[in-house]
């Protein structure tokens, strides 16, 4: 490996292979531009039958609860709102991106489920603390180890030499891609999140999610999602949560009830979301 290699360097040399599909762009444009109404999207979604397919299952789902059920996609558009449109069309094109990635190195399946959990305790965790457009903790949650399955595809080798040692959390893992690679999954995530233009908050949170004190804007972002990162950790769960500060917890204005009633809901929620985000699979 040659020692000029860096994580932004590594997504340079990976933009197209990366990329994601036109029509999540194209949806992001619209939605920011007040011209386009709610059939206009629609319409832009329709020609994505699986996007279409994901979309009218969310909204006919026991979060919404509505009796009568939505069949059009313009309607369904002005159920969801925007926020969770756009989460929705980046979850489903990250999810159908990632698709060739050595089955020796990781299973993806359970990539998903671990990556979906994590995304809803971060979301339920930030409604928990009166967070505005928690939302995006979803999406930061979904994604943060995104930045594992671009070092699985492009540097296997050594990817087998990291995976072959036995670590015991998150944080020994990042520790050991940094003695091999010189960067962890964590940097990686990040400029991926920045190449395709993500809010900041996103971005930062996913670079920062180890150490989040080091965030320079979105503290509490990257606060929460080392939060729910941990929490999602079964293994060191009790551990984790002896070790919090009382100042951790006031900033995040949570206590331990709150958060234990945030994993009784998520188990629940995960489930729901894994069936729409990913459908055909099955939890083990």
């Amino acid at each position: 490996m040659t020692k000029s290699l860096t994580a932004k360097s590594l997504i340079e040399d990976s933009v197209k292979l990366y990329s994601l599909p036109d029509i999540y762009f194209q949806i992001r444009e619209m939605v920011r531009d007040p011209r386009y109404t709610a059939i206009d999207i629609g319409r832009v979604i329709t020609k994505d039958p699986a996007l279409s397919m994901r979309l009218l299952k969310i909204v006919n789902s026991s979060f919404y609860g509505f009796q009568a059920k939505i069949d059009t996609i313009s309607r369904a558009v002005t159920i969801i709102g925007i926020e969770e449109l756009q989460s929705l069309a980046l979850a489903t094109s990250v999810v159908d991106t990632f698709d060739n990635i050595p089955d020796d190195l990781i299973n993806m399946t359970d990539f998903w489920i671990q990556s979906i959990h994590c995304a809803v305790i971060a979301k339920l965790l930030a409604k928990k603390a009166a967070v505005l457009h928690c939302e995006r903790l979803f999406l930061t949650g979904l994604l943060h180890d995104i930045g594992a399955l671009v070092i699985y595809t492009k540097l296997p080798d050594q990817s087998r030499q990291i995976l072959k040692n036995n670590f015991q959390n998150k944080r020994q893992l990042a520790n050991l891609e940094r003695q091999v690679l010189g960067f962890t999954r964590a940097d990686v995530g990040g400029e991926l999140a920045e190449s395709w233009k993500l809010p900041e908050s996103i971005s930062e949170a996913i670079r920062y999610q180890m150490h989040p004190e080091r965030a320079l804007i979105h503290k509490l972002d990257a606060h929460l999602l080392y939060l729910a990162i941990n929490l999602n950790e079964s293994k060191t769960r009790d551990e984790f949560l002896s070790t919090l500060s009382s100042s951790t917890l006031s900033i995040l204005r949570l206590n331990e009830a709150k958060i234990k009633q945030v994993m009784a809901a998520a188990v629940d929620e995960a489930n729901a979301t894994f069936d729409i985000l990913a459908p055909g699979k099955q939890f083990h």
